[in-house]
This record gives C-alpha cells, sequence and structure tokens, in this order.
C-alpha cells in the first residue's frame, strides 16, 4: 500500500519538482506576483503589499496562503486516514492534485492572455492551484524522500554547499552520496521554473501551460501502483 521506493521514487520526485517550478512560474509571471507552491514568499509578499510597497496585490495573496492551508489540512486527513485502512493513498493524492491543475486550467481559459482575466477568475485559479500544492506538500511530507520537498529548496540548497568539498560537514552528508540527489532537487526547481517562464514567454496561454502540468502529474498518478507492485512482487 505504500508508494515505490529507491529510484523510481526518486525519479517520480524530480519530475514532481519541475512541474512546481512550472507552475510558479505561471502563477508569478502570468496571474501577478503571486506563488502557489512557494508560501515562504507569499509571506514576505503580504508583508510587502500591506506595507503597499512593491505594487503587489494581497487580495490574491491572501487567497493563495489561505488555499495552501486548506489544501494540507485536506491532504493530511484524506492520506492519513486512506493510509490507516491500507489503501494506495499516493496516487490518489497526485490524482486529486492533477484534478485541481485540471480545474484551475479550465477557469483560466480565455481566448486572450492572462491580462484579460478578472480578478475573481485570478483569485479562482491561484486557489485551485494552492489547494493542489497543499496537498502536494502533505504528499512529499508523507513520503520523506531525502532533499525532494518538491516546493521548497532553501534546505536542499543549504545541504548541497554544507555537504559538499566546500562545506566538508560530516553531519550534513559529507562522504555519502546525497550529492547527486541534492543536486537533482535544486536543477530540477530550476528548470521547471526555466521551462515555465520560456512557455509563458513563447506565449503559450497559461491555461495550456497547467493542462500541460495536471496531465503529465495524472500520467504518473496513473504509474505509480504498477512500480509499487511490481517492486513488492521482486521483494
Amino acid at each position: 500500500m505504500e508508494p515505490p521506493s529507491g529510484t523510481a521514487l526518486t525519479v517520480i520526485m524530480v519530475c514532481l519538482t519541475v512541474a512546481t517550478g512550472v507552475l510558479d512560474a505561471v502563477s508569478f509571471l502570468a496571474l501577478g506576483h503571486v506563488f502557489t507552491a512557494t508560501q515562504t514568499g507569499n509571506l514576505l509578499f503580504l508583508g510587502f503589499g500591506i506595507a503597499r510597497q512593491g505594487d503587489l496585490s494581497v487580495v490574491t495573496t491572501v487567497v493563495s496562503l489561505g488555499a495552501f492551508a486548506l489544501g494540507a489540512a485536506f491532504g493530511a486527513r484524506v492520506e492519513s486516514s486512506l493510509a490507516a485502512r491500507r489503501r494506495q493513498w499516493f496516487p490518489l493524492a497526485l490524482a486529486t492534485e492533477a484534478a485541481l491543475l485540471a480545474a484551475a486550467a479550465v477557469t483560466a481559459w480565455e481566448p486572450g492572455t492572462a491580462r484579460d482575466l478578472t480578478l475573481g477568475q485570478r483569485c479562482a485559479v491561484v486557489g485551485l492551484m494552492a489547494v493542489a500544492m497543499g496537498i502536494r506538500n502533505v504528499t512529499a511530507m508523507r513520503v520523506a524522500v531525502p532533499d525532494l520537498t518538491t516546493t521548497v529548496e532553501t534546505r536542499a540548497m543549504t545541504a548541497l554547499v554544507s555537504g559538499s568539498v566546500l562545506g566538508r560537514d560530516r553531519k550534513l552528508g559529507y562522504g555519502t552520496h546525497a550529492v547527486p540527489r541534492r543536486l537533482m532537487s535544486v536543477g530540477s526547481m530550476f528548470a521547471g521554473g526555466l521551462l515555465g517562464a520560456w512557455l509563458i514567454g513563447l506565449g503559450t496561454r497559461p491555461s495550456l501551460v497547467l493542462l500541460l502540468v495536471a496531465v503529465s502529474v495524472a500520467a504518473t498518478a496513473l504509474l505509480v501502483p504498477g512500480l509499487a507492485h511490481r517492486q513488492n512482487g521482486e521483494e
């Protein structure tokens, strides 16, 4: 009933990290200066906005923070309940995330650009994305792959430097094989942000980018049971 382990799980988490980068690129570049996954940035944006500095929207930031908290609470209750009943919580969590992102894509669908969306539509899209990312954070914490939280890279970057030949901190992984995983974690977030920004820069509709990520996450959810079953069979 548990998700796959080893290399398969690492690859899944790296792909989800790329997806996070793409999603935050869409929300920040196309929906206003707000994040849907990187809530640390939103806390700062909220402070900046309340101080009326930086021309930041307090409304969309509050929506993102609130929706993220709602998603985290919902994800924790559902995933823990399924795990207690020995049900496959991991693929269901990914499928729920994909459904929310698809709903965000439909909500954002406009013949023009994202700038043509009303404030209500932007809030709805940001809210749906943030709920999905709240669920994702719970999922990643339950899986607990070291250095691969899929949404926050500060710790991975710190561990990467501290546990490398530069930091030489054995307590933080120096002398182990953690460096490649940490590099993948940081690199995949960068790659996702770059990909999302590139797609937006090409003039791709945000709704299409969201739909692409939703399909990718849904495909991952469909693959997970087979990978887990294969691993259990080999054991």
